[in-house]
């Protein structure tokens, strides 16, 4: 067997090498550009026991920004496996090294110098070192010449031009704000949501999506057949709103509405974060709403949806009881977050207690299918933050032809918001304040799997950062960040973390 394996087959050599009694060092990170650094890395973790063991990240989960991984996982492994001082190279299989400590259990986890003070602001070094000190593997450090294959890249005008990542307009904007918001300022102004609390009111959405083939035409009938292929459930909608917020504030409850019938309440629970508390309202005229897409696999093209729900409004008894418990639980928290998707939860008179109410509220009201032409931002009465989509903004102003500048200038006059906030697809987004300031910042994808839930993302992370009195242009930013790491993610299947945000941000800005 060679010195490039699988993981599985990894584990099995190295425990039959422990029963030897030789000393495992693991290695592991990106090495997307191999450098110097990197080979004098594993040259002094080699020295530290018998067996080298490097594993890299896979390309599914690097999150270092655009157009990363320049080098694909296989050929990351294999270069590595090629070098002298190393005894085995695997993929990784997981998003960080925290699940690898526990498969393989080394003797020794080697890192660079950099992170010796345990300060990485992505905190992943943190979960890796409090897990290596509870299953007893030893954390070394090496001290060689340091090297970033972040910089080296992004330094390369070979590889940028090659890669055709952003447009010189892009380029121009990132400098720019970059001389404005230091990646350390944005960094701290990201971990202080923490000390935010956080109430989300809104509809939560299990998301299916089932993939299929197509079999070709129907013998008596005009449609084409599809083979089900695979399914897959996330917790979509006002769930995945607050599976967002979860990771940048440590205080969040979340007030939605289930089916009293079938409320799928297990799954939803399992789906939600630990430090949401959750507060489920019951409605026995309608399900939980669940929202099925069929996928043509091939192609990843959605053919069709079917939605189950009861797009009426809750009836006056299950009104009554949301309304009480909002009144005894909205003054606790720091921000209200409302998330109307115009499935029949969020009632008139809901609306109007909640104005009433002295907090910050943020509110995002969504077209769709269901509700065309009804559920529109203009129902709310002064708002402190909105976030839509430009259809949506045009929708609500009634101005279909007119120059996005003045629709949102409209917009905002109607509702006397703080902040507002359209997103304009792959044109990024403007925003305007309370001062008739307008901000445009443009996108930062490179890849896009899928757009599904990209626009709850943003309204999750923006509206935290408005209530924390960011400017607009900053919150304007992170928003955008954070919408190029959430159309990489299928639908809803997980959310967008701010470990991810933040090395995003760190390389976009470098």
């Amino acid at each position: 067997m060679g010195k490039r394996v699988e993981l599985n087959s990894l584990q099995k050599i190295l425990n039959s090498l422990k029963n030897k009694g030789k000393k495992i060092v693991l290695c592991h990170g990106c090495f997307d550009l191999m450098h110097p650094g990197h080979i004098k890395h594993f040259q002094e973790a080699k020295k530290m026991g018998d067996i080298l063991v490097v594993t890299v990240t896979p390309d599914k989960f690097v999150d270092k920004g655009p157009g990363r991984p320049v080098i694909s996982e296989n050929l990351r492994a294999d270069s590595i496996a090629a070098l002298e001082c190393v005894d085995y190279a695997a993929i990784n299989k997981w998003p960080t090294a925290e699940e690898l400590l526990r498969f393989i259990r080394p003797d020794i986890y080697v890192k660079g110098q950099e992170f010796e003070k345990l300060e990485d602001k992505t905190g992943k070094i943190q979960k890796e070192y409090d897990i290596a000190k509870e299953i007893g593997i030893k954390v070394c450090f090496t001290h060689e010449v340091v090297f970033s294959s972040t910089k080296l890249l992004n330094q390369s005008d070979v590889i940028n031009n090659f890669l055709n990542i952003y447009s010189k307009q892009t380029k121009d904007f990132l400098k720019n704000f970059s001389s404005k918001y230091t990646f350390s300022a944005i960094s701290e102004k990201l971990d202080s949501l923490k000390k935010l609390k956080v109430l989300i009111v809104g509809e939560g959405i299990i998301d299916e999506y089932n993939y299929c083939a197509s079999m070709g035409k129907a013998a008596k009938a005009n449609l084409v057949v599809n083979k089900h292929l695979s399914r897959e459930v996330f917790a979509g909608g006002a769930f995945a709103i607050a599976n967002h917020v979860a990771g940048l504030c440590d205080n969040v409850q979340f007030v939605t509405l289930l089916g009293k019938n079938d409320p799928n309440e297990g799954f939803v629970s399992e789906n939600l974060k630990s430090n949401i508390i959750s507060k489920f309202f019951h409605r026995d005229d309608g399900p939980t709403i669940i929202k099925k897409r069929y996928i043509d696999q091939s192609l990843n093209q959605k053919l069709f949806e079917v939605n189950y729900l009861n797009e009426g409004y809750i009836n006056k008894d299950c009104e009554s009881e949301v309304i009480a418990y909002l009144k005894s639980e909205i003054p606790k928290y720091d921000l209200l977050l409302v998330s109307d998707f115009g499935h029949g939860f969020i009632t008139n008179k809901m609306i109007r207690i909640i104005e009433k109410l002295p907090k910050k509220i943020a509110v995002n009201t969504q077209t769709n299918a269901a509700n065309t032409g009804y559920n529109m931002i203009t129902k709310y009465h002064n708002p402190n933050y909105v976030c839509l989509d430009e259809t949506e903004a045009r929708w609500a102003t009634q101005e279909r032809f007119a120059d996005i500048k003045e629709v949102v200038k409209k917009l905002s006059n109607i509702l006397d918001t703080d902040y507002l906030i359209t997103t304009l697809g792959k044109k990024g987004s403007i925003g305007i304040n309370r001062n008739n300031e307008i901000n445009k910042t443009p996108i930062f994808s490179s890849k896009v799997v899928d757009t599904v839930g990209a626009g709850d993302a943003f309204f999750a992370f923006t509206a935290p950062c408005f209530a924390q009195g960011m400017p607009l242009e900053l919150v304007s930013f992170i928003g955008n960040a954070v919408g190029a790491l959430a159309v990489q993610i299928v639908c809803n299947k997980k959310p967008v973390e701010k470990h991810e945000l933040i090395e995003f941000i760190q390389t976009v800005l470098k």
